[in-house]
């Protein structure tokens, strides 16, 4: 099972959009809200190369960016060998 991690920040719909993606593969990820959360707001923009942006996801590590980047890699059918589903 892959490990997801999934960096939000409340009432943000593009991390709703994305959750709602990974809900519907079945999938389950440790959601990090970093709405009051500095420290865990700078994790995040070092994970992910700079970008501010929520969400920002990452798969075992792998940094897959965010909501949009994680619909087109489904689209593209790369999102179900990452979650162990191919």
């Amino acid at each position: 099972m892959a490990m997801i991690e999934v960096y939000t920040k409340f009432l943000c719909p593009y991390c709703t959009r994305a959750k709602r993606l990974l809900d519907g593969k079945g999938a389950a990820y440790r959601e990090i809200d970093v709405t009051m959360d500095r420290d865990g707001f700078d994790a995040m923009v070092g994970r992910a190369g700079g970008r501010r942006t929520v969400p920002q996801i990452f798969i075992d590590g792998r940094h897959i960016g965010g909501s949009d980047d994680l619909a087109a890699l489904d689209a593209a059918g790369g999102l179900d060998p990452l979650l162990g589903k191919a």
